[in-house]
């Protein structure tokens, strides 16, 4: 090389390292990226957060999410960057509001002060990575959540958290199938149980933004048959009243519970005959019926059934394809989770329980993947994948408090949750907090988030009854808000050492209620038979081998004779009726007549009556008793009207006959008066004979 070209190399290579510092310096002084920051206003102040961009040609855009304010990526304007001064205001905000500041020598900070509408505070922010800066927070966190599994006794678990619209943590842990060794996964389906009830209220709170709902209307002006055994209250119920718990009514959830046959349409007209134990708004009491119902009334407004009304509204905006309705489908995916319980210190498989009858309060099945969208939409309010699915002041909407519970504090750094639409609410250590459980056989959940703050936390576990889920997000919370360190999973464990240890002492001594030495007063036959209630449908009680049984719901349980007319349910495959006492009642007569059960725990026993034979309801059964019978010279003539009959007396209206238990029949209009009719030993009728207080009389039938 000569010394020219020597000389010429030089001297591009050094403009070159030139060009390629003042690169890294002017990437170094940038402002891109994500900022944290406080305004300092006396008495509240108020948090928020920017992220800066530069496109190709060198300007600036942003936009800021002021938590506090539930603003969520307003457009910034006038950005201005001539380091170390850098300038900008919020668009379409009254009051002009701007920043002017400077950025530090180290970068890291930009500090000045903040205008609007004349006043002026001062504001800092610093450089942040979220996701970065969560992750480290959370290090070691892994092995606290397989502690838990082993101390708790969980099969497996899957647990999510999210940063505003980031994932800081998607991951499985422990076992979706025991005995297979089949891995837990972030895409592993498990039933997310009651936390599915607030799907349900966002496909209502879109159909109030489309203008086709207001919250505040009567149901009836939707449904207009729409009853509640309180007349007034059900004129009054509206929309709102049936997502926050305070309709008035009780649990009742027998009523639905592994009730395969009534659709969703007849379990909103049973409503009609279920007590309430307090006034509409009066006080909270937790309902799946009322969710179930609101689920109807989505069916009603979009001519869908509830499913395909989530799917279209919910679960397909937010890219939610695997997730479903029903624990069938979630066994034809390849990866689910199969459902444990603890017994007796052990783990062991239960069946699936279906509850798609109940869907809108509980049936949906997902992933943590798939549950970090739905977590997503929340923080951001309303905002998903760039595209608003909700309104803001919607959702915002189902994130207050509509209904207090009345509940009391457990312990001074969580106040007690109230309810909103569909989410429970309270302050967890001074941080706003929006949430919601599920529990169903097998499974437990929790769904969680923080909206001031921008985290959200999805916990699915295959353990019936754990809450596990709640302590790992708490222990998650205190981590990252860098909050002083509560134990929370220790306490807990010897609660539950404890808890266990009273369950056991408890089962011993509760033979102490029996009265020994007592005997039915029917024999077992007489007690057999179908009993109904008008809200609660049919109960049949039936011998098997020598013992009562009964069936409600499609669950059979044994009964054993516990004192008098009362008897104790055994144990069972399916124990959801072990240890619940069915006593029968006798009517005047001396037949077995009604059956009080403790369905509700409430209110005083649902009392289900004993139905007549089936027989007495078959009008070629009927036909019999027609004809003209003599009384005194008077001739009463019984006829055939649809399923029943009706009794003519001569200067009398005609009244109706009601099957009765004995074979007998009432007449509906004079209750105390009862009629059976005569059969001779060739099985025809012969007459009827009528009871009164004051005797018994004799009509004969006339031969034509």
């Amino acid at each position: 090389m000569n010394k020219t070209c020597k000389q010429f190399f030089i001297a591009s290579l050094a403009i070159l390292l030139i060009i390629q510092v003042s690169a890294a310096n002017d990437k170094k002084t940038s402002i891109s990226g994500h900022w944290e920051g406080k305004i300092d206003i006396p008495q509240n102040p108020m948090n928020f957060n920017i992220d800066f961009q530069q496109d190709k040609e060198g300007l600036w855009k942003g936009d800021i999410s002021i938590p506090l304010q539930q603003a969520k990526d307003i457009a910034l304007e006038k950005i201005t960057v001539t380091l170390p001064d850098v300038s900008f205001t919020i668009k379409g905000i009254p009051g002009n509001p701007g920043f002017k500041g400077q950025l530090s020598e180290n970068n890291k900070t930009i500090s000045g002060n903040f205008t609007q509408g004349g006043q002026t505070f001062p504001f800092s922010m610093e450089r942040s990575d979220p996701v970065t800066q969560a992750k480290k927070k959370l290090a070691g966190f892994d092995k606290v959540i397989e502690e838990a599994l082993k101390t708790f006794k969980v099969p497996g678990l899957a647990m999510a958290i999210v940063k505003e619209n980031k994932i800081i943590l998607a991951r499985g842990f422990g076992y979706r199938d025991i005995e297979q060794k089949l891995p837990m996964t972030a895409d592993t389906l498990l039933a997310i149980g009651s936390a599915s009830k607030a799907f349900t209220t966002f496909a209502l709170g879109i159909l109030v933004d489309q203008g086709k709902l207001e919250w505040n209307k009567p149901v009836r002006n939707y449904i207009p048959w729409f009853r509640l055994y309180d007349q007034d209250a059900g004129e009054r119920l509206t929309p709102r009243d049936l997502v926050t718990h305070r309709s008035g009514l009780p649990r009742h959830d027998l009523v639905w519970y592994n009730n395969f046959t009534a659709s969703r349409k007849e379990f909103v007209h049973r409503l009609a005959h279920l007590k309430p134990t307090a006034d509409l708004r009066e006080k909270f009491q937790y309902n799946n019926l009322m969710f179930l119902t609101a689920g109807y009334l989505v069916e009603v407004m979009t001519e869908k059934n509830w499913e395909n009304a989530i799917r279209t509204h919910v679960l397909t905006p937010l890219g939610m394809k695997r997730t479903n309705f029903s624990v069938l489908d979630s066994q034809k995916d390849t990866n689910y989770a199969l459902p444990y319980r603890e017994k007796e210190g052990k783990i062991e498989e239960i069946p699936f329980r279906n509850i798609t009858n109940i869907g809108p309060a509980g049936s949906i099945n997902s992933s943590i993947n798939e549950m970090s969208n739905w977590v997503m939409v929340h923080i951001n309010w309303g905002k998903f994948g760039g595209k608003q699915i909700i309104n803001t002041t919607t959702i915002g909407d189902m994130h207050l408090v509509h209904m207090p519970t009345g509940n009391t504090y457990e312990r001074p750094e969580i106040s007690p949750a109230d309810y909103g639409m569909g989410w429970f609410i309270d302050n967890y250590r001074g941080h706003h907090r929006v949430h919601h459980g599920g529990n169903i056989d097998g499974f437990s959940a929790m769904v969680s988030f923080l909206p001031q703050d921008g985290f959200g936390f999805v916990v699915l576990t295959n353990k019936n009854g754990t809450g596990l889920p709640e302590l790992l997000i708490r222990h998650a919370i205190d981590r990252l808000l860098e909050l002083e360190p509560i134990k929370w999973l220790s306490e807990a464990a010897d609660k539950k050492e404890k808890g266990e240890q009273a369950e056991k002492a408890a089962k011993q001594k509760k033979l102490v209620r029996q009265k020994k030495g007592t005997r039915p007063a029917h024999k077992l036959k007489e007690y057999t038979g179908t009993y109904v209630h008008p809200g609660y449908g049919e109960l049949k009680v039936f011998l098997k081998e020598k013992q009562l049984a009964f069936t409600y719901n499609g669950i059979s349980t044994l009964l054993n004779h516990w004192h008098f007319e009362t008897f104790n349910g055994a144990e069972a495959s399916d124990d959801s009726f072990q240890d619940i006492k069915l006593t029968f009642r006798t009517n005047v007569r001396g037949l077995v007549s009604a059956l009080e059960v403790p369905f509700e725990a409430t209110l005083e026993e649902i009392v289900f009556k004993m139905k007549p034979a089936a027989r007495f309801y078959d009008p070629e059964f009927l036909k019999q008793f027609t004809g003209q019978y003599d009384f005194i010279g008077q001739t009463f003539t019984v006829e055939l009207k649809g399923k029943s009959l009706t009794l003519l007396l001569p200067g009398a209206p005609l009244f109706d006959l009601e099957p009765q238990l004995g074979d007998e029949f009432s007449i509906k209009q004079y209750k105390m008066i009862n009629l059976k009719f005569l059969i001779d030993e060739e099985g025809n009728v012969t007459g009827f004979e009528f009871y009164q207080p004051s005797g018994v009389y004799t009509a004969k039938k006339k031969i034509p």
